[in-house]
């Protein structure tokens, strides 16, 4: 998914020297050193791999950015442009490529961006039962309990939320889940006879469209933290729909504070929360908490 891309020197040195599968992100920087996140950890790219030696580093140019941008893109900038105004490209496997560059801004519009000076490209992982010591506690008697999956960033949010669907659908559970995939990078890998998704969409639109024409019986989605996501989430809620998210926080006591989610807890919506980090690498489950945050017992199959 990668060699279509990167620059291919880069990529020769990937697939042949490094461990692809603990690749989190790849950052080029204009006359920067390519700095590569293995398994949670920072190094700089070099002639035999990873480095911790900038002295060793190899560095990208404007060039090499803008390019990787335009193969992203399939050689048409304007057919992503929606998505280049959010500050970030996803490609047909799902790979999300985050943009620095200059935004256009015309009377309070983004209209584009240009001079792209730095791209993060996100390497999505598909980890097959990386929720299956957690899944006991989500689904029991035929029922989703509605579940936040928190973490900081780069911990296995997106991936735990993959494996969970794909667990459904291993152990034949007949109900229809519907992607909300805002960015387009959480359908990866996901091999399901019963997923629906909508793309490219904001969570409100998304969740209102998926349940008036859709039918699910669970959403699945990504990040939530805006305030219309959680009108979104609250939405569903009433509308008996289960829900699967995610959102960002260092710890259950970070979390808590939040004011965004008040009031949502105090209505105790989410009945689980599901706490990773990278301790032990990328998706190191913390532990699953009920919704008083009392920790539960890890169940098992």
């Amino acid at each position: 998914m990668l060699q279509k891309i990167l620059p291919d020197k880069f990529y020769k040195i990937l697939s042949e020297k490094v461990n692809m599968k603990s690749v989190n992100e790849i950052r080029l920087r204009a006359d920067k050193p390519v700095v590569i996140n293995v398994s949670g950890k920072a190094f700089f790219l070099c002639e035999n791999g990873v480095t911790s030696n900038i002295k060793n580093a190899l560095y990208a140019s404007k060039i090499m950015i803008e390019d990787v941008i335009f193969r992203a893109s399939e050689c048409s900038i304007y057919s992503v442009n929606e998505q280049i105004k959010k500050g970030f490209i996803v490609t047909d496997e799902a790979v999300r490529i985050g943009i620095g560059g200059n935004l256009i801004d015309e009377q309070g519009q983004i209209k584009t961006m240009t001079n792209f000076t730095s791209c993060n490209i996100r390497v999505p992982h598909v980890v097959k039962n990386c929720s299956l010591s957690a899944f006991p506690l989500l689904f029991s008697d035929g029922v989703v309990q509605n579940t936040l999956v928190i973490s900081p960033p780069g911990c296995g949010k997106t991936t735990f939320l993959r494996d969970f669907v794909f667990q459904l659908s291993q152990h034949e559970i007949t109900l229809n889940v519907l992607l909300l995939d805002e960015r387009g990078e959480l359908d990866c890998g996901i091999n399901s006879n019963y997923t629906d998704r909508i793309a490219f969409s904001t969570k409100k639109v998304g969740f209102e469209n998926g349940i008036r024409s859709l039918g699910p019986d669970i959403i699945v989605t990504d990040e939530l933290g805006q305030e219309q996501d959680i009108e979104a989430v609250k939405m569903a809620s009433s509308c008996g729909v289960k829900l699967l998210a995610s959102v960002h926080a260092d710890s259950m006591e970070i979390f808590q504070t939040k004011a965004l989610f008040k009031g949502i807890l105090q209505e105790k919506i989410f009945k689980r929360f599901v706490l990773l980090s990278k301790r032990n690498g990328p998706g190191t489950l913390e532990g699953v908490y009920n919704e008083n945050f009392a920790r539960l017992a890890l169940g098992r199959l």
